[in-house]
């Protein structure tokens, strides 16, 4: 289907929209830089993890995938999936919680039960841009885990670009998810 195009004498960017992502990447373009996530139409390089990072995603993963099992949740966590949200984005987040974990491809947006970013160097960009986008697409839950000041940023119910609802959980405290029953991780060993 044709768009019609504005007349402009200024330059104007063109947003990937997440099927052209997807070929790029199927062709190799991005094979030299790595990891990479689609955001608002723009292809974004993630930057390699360090030890703190990978160690506090690891433990957390393992932690809220064991008190999944414990409630006979039918949901699932995975590291590092990809998300379809399209048109104009691909976000990879650390952990995300689906309904939806067999299949190919990306995981389905309409899955997602709790989305989570790991931030050591990226608390900035997880708690504005990538929370808007997570909001706006109506994604129900989103922590951001600020590695460095040791404290999970809790994010529920969607408005618009925000979330109408947070609090803040010092790691050594539990953090309950409130918008999956039963859910409860204790986090004294992040």
């Amino acid at each position: 289907m044709s768009e019609i195009v504005p007349l402009t004498i200024e330059p104007l960017p063109v947003k990937l929209r997440v099927e052209d992502y997807l070929t790029l990447d199927e062709l190799g373009a991005f094979d030299a830089y790595g990891k990479t996530e689609l955001i608002e139409g723009e292809i974004v390089y993630i930057n390699a993890q360090h030890r703190p990072h990978a160690r506090i995603k690891s433990r957390l993963y393992r932690l809220i995938a064991d008190a999944l099992d414990e409630i006979g949740s039918d949901l699932e966590a995975l590291v590092e999936g990809s998300i379809a949200m399209p048109p104009h984005n691909v976000p990879e987040p650390d952990i995300s919680l689906t309904a939806e974990p067999e299949g190919k491809g990306l995981i389905p947006l309409a899955s997602l039960a709790l989305v989570i970013e790991v931030a050591d160097a990226t608390v900035k960009n997880d708690l504005g841009r990538k929370l808007r986008i997570y909001a706006r697409e109506g994604v129900s839950e989103y922590w951001v885990v600020d590695v460095s000041k040791a404290r999970i940023h809790q994010m529920w119910t969607p408005a618009g670009d925000s979330y109408a609802e947070c609090r803040e959980i010092a790691f050594g405290a539990r953090i309950v998810a409130a918008t999956i029953e039963g859910l409860a991780v204790e986090t004294n060993t992040l």
